[in-house]
């Protein structure tokens, strides 16, 4: 009997009390609504604007990332032009070079062929004096054997001094 009567006692201590269930309830209620307006609202408009500075942050950072993409697109299309232009630079360095190159040569064979000519025409002339100037000893020569002639008689013996003598002149002079 013992247990009977803590039992009856230990529903007594559970009892339910309806304005005590009321008045927590309405106090839940009340905590909820102070909740939602001094901790839900402010909290939501934080994260809502972090959220919308974190878009903000990520719409900027695509939009950086799209113009460094054009810019390295831009970059690579101006690259590829440079180097076309250095390879039609260096071509056309090249041609001009080798037609300058052709010009030389051309001026080159000119100069020499117009100094052969030169050098031709200035041998034949010195082949010209040359043969006159040798004409005019002959002449001389021939003269002064005939004055030599003339001046002695004419005989073997004569003819042969006087030939000997006109070479020893010549060796002379």
């Amino acid at each position: 009997m013992m247990f009977a009567a803590v039992e009856v006692q230990s529903l007594g201590v559970i009892s339910l009390n309806l304005w005590s269930i009321l008045f927590s309830l309405l106090n839940l209620v009340i905590l909820f609504v102070l909740a939602k307006k001094f901790l839900y609202k402010p909290v939501k408009k934080m994260l809502n604007e972090r959220q919308a500075t974190i878009d903000a942050s990520y719409k900027k950072a695509e939009e950086a990332e799209l113009s460094a993409q054009k810019s390295k697109e831009e970059y690579e299309k101006r690259l590829e032009s440079a180097k076309d232009e250095a390879d039609d630079i260096i071509k056309n360095a090249v041609s001009t070079a080798k037609a300058r190159e052709k010009d030389i040569i051309a001026d080159a064979k000119e100069e020499s062929e117009h100094i052969i000519r030169q050098a031709k025409e200035n041998a034949e002339l010195e082949i010209k004096r040359s043969q006159e100037v040798i004409k005019d000893e002959i002449v001389d020569v021939s003269t002064k054997l005939t004055e030599k002639l003339l001046e002695r008689e004419i005989n073997m013996e004569n003819n042969k001094d006087i030939v000997d003598s006109f070479i020893d002149e010549l060796g002379e002079e």
